[in-house]
């Protein structure tokens, strides 16, 4: 008799927690490439620089806006996030002479991103495309090319791909300019593969903070300048696995505002990368322990990393076990969550 029996299928988060493993040879392969971006990327640059922009969706736009901020303290020029509509519905017809456009893609197939950037070389611009896709129509539209080759990514929530474009975007901004040897270096960025690996092993830290705050249908993510970026990203990786309606915000937002809203039902979490921002995160987390408000700080274990971004990369790789967590304690599959795919063609 033939067994038709189907295969069996994987655990709910087996294949997230697979792709978050094979982080460490991602960005060590990818780190050992940054000399060679950085050529390619001085080589392009046009002369003058007026400034920068990001093009991005989704994860992508949470890299790009960690991005943002190492661009402009590197170049000395204002660098800032493009609005994709303004190009597919308003017919914007901006002049991008003298400025560098870095668009970032895991697929490098979203439409409107692919379209925007079309327009925007057409008006000037030169282009950097940051893609998992090295044969895609982004990566087909640049100037340089700054492929992240993590690999195929088959769970719905980026993980691997998104840590490799925030190194990438690191990589990009050294070659423009020096940075604080604070926010980021070199030798320290060859440091980062070990300590994702050291955060990924200590994973189960994540467990007691999923099943104590699992009931909650919303929390919030804050955090400052590069911690902001990584507050967005952190909240998104729980809103789209687990269902909890995480909103990720700046310190300086939440306390314009919405900290009214918090109370005793919404817990918040608290990024401290060190740096600059850290006075901002224990003013906070003062105003929070007077109002009685739950909270609680990220405090991944990252050994000998100094500075402030690659900190960053790897706290963002605890935020992604801490999602998974959090949606396995509520009874959620966190590789394929419900509504949601892959990739998504918006126009």
């Amino acid at each position: 008799m033939t067994n038709t029996a189907s295969p069996a299928l994987p655990a709910p988060g087996a294949v997230m927690a697979a792709e978050m493993a094979e982080q460490p040879d991602v960005l060590r392969r990818l780190v050992g490439r940054l000399p060679e971006l950085a050529t390619a990327i001085r080589g392009a640059l046009p002369v003058p620089l007026h400034g920068s922009v990001l093009i991005a969706r989704g994860s992508s736009d949470n890299a790009a806006m960690f991005g943002r901020y190492l661009y402009e303290l590197a170049s000395g020029r204002p660098a800032g996030l493009a609005a994709p509509s303004l190009v597919t519905r308003y017919d914007a017809h901006t002049d991008y002479t003298g400025y560098l456009v870095t668009a970032l893609s895991q697929s490098g197939r979203t439409p409107e991103i692919v379209t925007a950037v079309r327009a925007a070389r057409e008006r000037g611009a030169r282009v950097v495309a940051v893609t998992n896709e090295s044969d895609s129509v982004l990566a087909a539209e640049a100037h340089v090319l700054a492929a992240t080759d993590a690999g195929t990514e088959i769970a719905v929530p980026a993980t691997k791909t998104v840590t490799a474009q925030l190194v990438a975007m690191v990589g990009i901004a050294l070659a423009l300019g020096p940075l604080p040897p604070t926010v980021a270096d070199a030798a320290d960025l060859a440091g980062l593969p070990d300590a994702v690996g050291r955060v990924l092993a200590g994973a189960d830290a994540c467990e007691a903070l999923a099943a104590d705050w699992a009931h909650h249908d919303r929390l919030v993510v804050a955090g400052r300048g590069l911690g902001g970026a990584v507050a967005l990203e952190g909240a998104l990786k729980i809103r789209e696995t687990s269902g909890v309606f995480a909103e990720g915000i700046s310190v300086a937002d939440l306390l314009h505002g919405p900290i009214a809203a918090l109370g005793d039902r919404v817990p918040v979490l608290l990024i401290d990368l060190g740096g600059p921002t850290a006075p901002d995160i224990a003013a906070l987390r003062e105003r929070l322990v007077a109002d009685g408000i739950p909270h609680a700080m990220v405090a991944p274990e990252l050994g000998d990393l100094r500075t402030e971004s690659a900190r960053a990369i790897a706290t963002t790789v605890h935020l992604q076990a801490l999602a998974r967590a959090f949606a396995l304690h509520r009874g959620a599959n966190p590789d394929a969550p419900i509504g949601l795919a892959k990739v998504t063609p918006t126009t």
